[in-house]
């Protein structure tokens, strides 16, 4: 059996940036004192006079992308997603949210799947405070394919973006001919008829993964991509909650506030369906390494399927 591919999205990122920085001059990259671990030092690189290094000042990075969106720039803004999105959440909302500028967050090591930084540093929370503010568009890429369809489509955009990436290499499932990227559309990845999981993230692979194991038990488990945590696709959510009339969610993401909430949200206006939350609960990750922890939440192949077992029988 052939090796599976695996590529960080963060990774994917960097070389997303690289990409279309040689078409759009406009594009300036602005980092706070993480370039490598975060890969715009990819984008330095190759482009140093657009390249800023703020330092460990995240909100200050925050003001100076707001300028300088102002003055017909398109500003990446990039740091780890603890600090992009919470350390520097006053600031995204009040200097690019509320006066609506054309700022992109790019926000790395998000997850438990940060692994040994810890729970200071494993933002399990950065989709609900983002997805709080008015007017931000939230995506969650799913492998490197649809991170790099991402940072294109988010440049294309007028107004903030929100960039979820991961530390952690994960497989590459996009890879076709067909691929389509659109913002707030989602993707069916498998048809079903007896439960449908909707995934984001790194748990898109880890729902796949669980569809093959659940066929082996009789269930029919449509999977679907929600890779643009809002504007959600509702039509989507609706139409296979009521094909299936079972409905998981499963993010690597607290299960308050992001996906599991998102999906609620539209479930429970348009369409009542019994709902599983499948993320992390109401606590905080710890040390340890990343695949060890994303197991032992429940979030790969195996943590999937047994839930959804559960949760179908």
């Amino acid at each position: 059996m052939p090796e599976i591919k695996k590529i960080a999205t963060r990774e994917s990122y960097g070389n997303a940036l690289v990409e279309l920085g040689k078409e759009k001059e406009d594009l300036v990259v602005l980092d706070a004192d993480l370039a490598a671990a975060t890969k715009t030092g990819i984008f330095k690189k190759a482009f140093p006079e657009r390249h800023i290094d703020c330092g460990i000042a995240e909100a200050n990075m925050t003001g100076i992308a707001a300028g300088m969106s102002t003055c017909g720039y398109v500003p990446f803004i990039s740091t780890f997603a603890m600090f992009a999105a919470g350390r520097s959440f006053e600031q995204v909302r009040n200097s690019i949210g509320y006066p609506h500028l054309n700022v992109k967050i790019g926000a790395t090591h998000a997850g438990i799947s940060v692994g040994e930084d810890g729970a200071t540093h494993q933002c399990n929370e950065d989709l609900a405070l983002m997805r709080e503010i008015p007017g931000m568009v939230v995506i969650n890429p799913s492998d490197d394919i649809e991170a790099k369809a991402a940072v294109r489509a988010a440049y294309e955009h007028a107004g903030p973006v929100y960039l979820r990436f991961g530390r952690l290499a994960v497989p590459v499932i996009n890879d076709r001919p067909d691929y389509h990227f659109e913002i707030g559309k989602g993707v069916v990845l498998k048809e079903g008829t007896d439960v449908t999981i909707f995934a984001t993230g790194l748990c898109v692979s880890s729902a796949l993964e669980a569809a093959e194991k659940l066929k082996e038990d009789g269930i029919d488990a449509e999977i679907v991509n929600i890779h643009t945590i809002k504007p959600i696709d509702r039509e989507l959510v609706i139409a296979s909650a009521k094909k299936t009339g079972k409905v998981v969610t499963a993010e690597e993401h607290s299960v308050i506030g992001g996906l599991g909430s998102a999906v609620a949200e539209v479930l429970s206006e348009e369409a009542p369906t019994k709902l599983l939350r499948i993320g992390v609960e109401d606590v905080f990750g710890e040390s340890g390494p990343a695949k060890e922890l994303v197991a032992k939440y429940g979030l790969d192949g195996n943590g999937v399927y047994e839930k959804v077992k559960k949760f179908v029988k």
